[in-house]
């Protein structure tokens, strides 16, 4: 263990500020550098043809011979979702408690990336890392086997909270070690970094356990069939549905590749508990009873290829809308994915569902902690110093209120963006600069093909259509011998549009005839000067203005 504060200790967040998703965060301690989860965002709704967006790794592949490990605090996308493009890169040891392993472990698999060491760790065990002793606490949130961290550094303790509530009837009966972080708080903690996802919520968020009184009274009522649509890393909601189906003679049927990976991984490692005979295949579906089945599905958050989208457009082909069924939709609605969800609930009622979602319905309580039980962890831990994390930045600002309500100077709490750095010396902590940090986006298997530039493009698109100049020229003679020919997508219906059509072709031959006959062969200048001329005729008589593509060929 270091001893000697020679120098700087370094904090820097790539992901998770200003955001949901992304989270990822940095200690460095000069050639020790440590990551805490490497998490994706899924994509905005203006992110044409974005699968994923994963942070920037730019720092950590520069500084690769410093990463000493990786430390997972739970399972869910937006904490382990870009581990597989990170460690394609760099080969570490990656800590994480055995459900999040075997989670990371399944991802992994599907990159064909087989050689990570990948090391199982419990609450209570701390492992030393070059500069930095880890110690794994235990935290109620909405997935098994959270952890915080408790991060022992040549300056001091730092506590990370990781995404947690203070839930006192957990669904596995796993209460969140508050002893640990009332120790840490008598120990003297130097800095606490602490979620902030309901930091502008007041009170303390329900238990998990109010879900099932909710589904109880929905199972109790519905003569027909059920299908519930939640997170497939959300275990202790899987846990609750399994619960009631049995108390009311209910088989379930799980449907989505990652439920029902999720699920068995739980079942295996004795996270998840099921009577035998309760869980049947798909295809056994038309053998039972509408009031015998419950049907968990992926797809809650409205995402276009999910089980659920495909049932509500009458796509699936097991699974078909009758009168009588009951959807629930037992999941948090991501900011961003409104509108889909929307036309998937229309699309559900319209084939004769009846929909139970989170603004009609209690079928959902948050992971995460609200104002006051936020108050209780700064209190507990007792930090000299406070920097909220995951949020946006107004969930950032309310934590920070938080913070200064509950007695630490305003100086000593730190509202950061992705990329800056937090120092600390033997004066204190300061900001002290910024390293290159922002998203990447995935389309496809490529990471980081489609830049800012491209997704421009994309909207531009999708919104004014593309207009697409065939111009041939002879090489030798430098003649036009054919067209301009004008050919649009999503810009205009061109055979309702002679006329349009006939102005714009006689503006570009014109256009043509002005170049000196020297110039047509320099192509470049050819389609600068085509598309500048169509351009302009086009906002003057349209006010619209689509992608214009000149393809000069010679001949």
């Amino acid at each position: 263990m270091y001893t000697v504060q020679n120098e700087p200790l370094y904090i820097i967040p790539l992901g998770g500020l200003e955001e949901i998703g992304l989270n990822m965060t940095i200690f460095q301690y000069a050639n020790d550098l440590i990551i805490v989860d490497v998490g994706l965002m899924f994509p905005e709704e203006d992110m044409l043809g974005i699968d994923y967006v994963i942070p920037d790794f730019s720092y950590i592949l520069d500084n690769k011979d410093k990463v000493k490990g990786i430390f997972i605090t739970h399972g869910h996308e937006d904490h382990t979702g870009a581990l597989p493009f990170l460690l394609k890169e760099i080969k570490v040891p990656t800590y994480a408690t055995p459900l999040t392993l075997a989670l990371i472990r399944e991802k992994l698999k599907e990159h064909d990336i087989n050689d990570i060491p990948l090391i199982t760790v419990r609450p209570r065990e701390s492992v030393q890392v070059g500069a930095f002793k880890i110690e794994f606490l235990r935290v109620t949130h909405s997935i098994v086997d959270g952890v915080g961290l408790g991060i022992t550094t040549p300056y001091g303790l730092i506590v990370h909270t990781g995404d947690f509530k203070l839930d006192p009837t957990p669904v596995d009966g796993e209460l969140m070690d508050l002893h640990k972080f009332t120790e840490y708080g008598e120990r003297g903690t130097l800095l606490l970094l602490s979620d902030s996802t309901n930091a502008e919520r007041g009170g303390f968020t329900f238990s998990e356990k109010e879900v099932r009184r909710a589904f109880e009274d929905i199972f109790s009522k519905t003569p027909g069939r059920i299908i519930i649509a939640t997170f497939a890393s959300n275990i202790h909601r899987i846990q609750q549905v399994i619960d009631v189906a049995v108390q009311h003679g209910r088989k379930i049927i799980m449907c989505g590749r990652g439920i029902v990976s999720n699920a068995q991984i739980a079942l295996d490692l004795g996270y998840l508990k099921m009577p035998k005979n309760t869980w049947i295949r798909l295809e056994d579906l038309k053998k039972v009873k509408d009031n015998e089945i419950v049907i968990l599905v992926t797809g809650s958050q409205g995402e276009p290829m999910s089980v659920l989208s495909r049932i509500a457009m009458n796509e699936h082909p097991h699974i078909k809308i009758k009168e009588g069924d009951t959807v629930i939709l037992s999941a948090k609605i991501i900011p961003g994915n409104e509108r889909s969800i929307g036309r998937i609930i229309n699309h559900l009622m319209r084939r004769g569902a009846d929909v139970k979602y989170e603004k009609v319905s209690d079928i959902h309580v948050s992971g995460h902690a609200s104002k006051e039980e936020l108050k209780l962890m700064i209190n507990l831990v007792k930090p000299k110093f406070f920097m909220p994390i995951h949020g946006e930045y107004r969930f950032l600002k309310y934590h920070a209120n938080l913070a200064k309500k509950s007695g630490i100077p305003e100086k000593n709490i730190f509202i950061l963006e992705n990329g800056e750095i937090l120092e600390v010396n033997s004066e204190g902590i300061t900001k002290n600069g910024k390293i290159q940090a922002g998203r990447v986006f995935i389309d496809g298997k490529g990471i980081g093909g489609v830049k800012d530039i491209v997704l421009r493009d994309r909207k531009r698109l999708a919104h004014d259509g593309v207009v697409i100049i065939l111009v041939g020229i002879e090489r030798l003679s430098k003649k036009v011998i054919s067209g301009p020919e004008i050919i649009s997508r999503g810009f205009i219906f061109e055979d309702a549009s002679h006329d349009l059509i006939n102005e714009a072709r006689t503006l570009l031959i014109k256009t043509l005839n002005s170049i000196e006959g020297s110039l047509l062969s320099d192509i470049t200048v050819v389609q600068s000067k085509l598309r500048s001329a169509l351009k302009k005729y086009l906002k003057d008589t349209m006010d619209r203005r689509p992608m214009i593509i000149p393809l000069i060929m010679e001949v």
